[in-house]
């Protein structure tokens, strides 16, 4: 007697083991955000007052980028097939800002306090999209040449590269942000387990 497609499929799959799940974060935003940003608004201006503002992102002038260019960076001691890796978007996006109709102040303060949350929920692998730029004739990639220089002075971000069509193109960027303190000692402990 013939065994049944389920029988067939139970016989295979005996032994496999479910994937571990990272539970996912919520990350602020909607009415939260904007609490947050009036929150941050608030601290702002009494840093201003005090001489201290944690937000080091500059607003001054910055160098210019095209709305279609490829852009990639590294931090050195970065290994190859690490960037490599992030430019082809094989990291999983563990979560996303994206910064369409932002002013450039808003902006500052949305990527600096997107950056400081994922570093809290120990989220490496994020993508950040400003948009190409290219429907504004006067002023072309204003936000996305912002982002790149923002990137680079944010020391947590170990590398960033524009992404792939399916995730955005010109008008996003993969990026990876240093592995927490707590991530490396789990890490260790995780390949040192069994070795004396």
């Amino acid at each position: 007697m013939a065994e049944s497609d389920d029988d067939l499929f139970l016989q295979e799959m005996q032994g496999v083991k479910r994937l571990p799940q990272r539970p996912k974060v919520q990350l602020r935003r909607g009415p939260d955000l904007a609490k947050a940003n009036a929150a941050a608004r608030q601290q702002a201006a009494v840093s201003e007052n005090q001489g201290h503002d944690p937000n080091h992102l500059r607003l001054s002038e910055v160098e210019r980028v095209g709305p279609h260019d490829i852009i990639g960076y590294k931090r050195p001691g970065i290994q190859d097939g690490v960037f490599r890796k992030l430019r082809l978007g094989k990291y999983e996006i563990e979560a996303r800002l994206d910064l369409h109709r932002r002013t450039i102040d808003q902006a500052r303060r949305e990527v600096y306090r997107f950056i400081n949350d994922c570093l809290e929920h120990d989220l490496r692998s994020v993508l950040m999209m400003p948009g190409k730029g290219d429907r504004n004739m006067e002023d072309p990639a204003l936000l996305k040449s912002y982002l790149v220089h923002w990137l680079q002075d944010l020391d947590d971000v170990q590398a960033f590269h524009t992404a792939q069509l399916h995730h955005g193109g010109s008008g996003a960027f993969y990026v990876l942000l240093r592995k927490s303190d707590r991530k490396k000692q789990a890490n260790r402990e995780r390949f040192t387990k069994g070795r004396v």
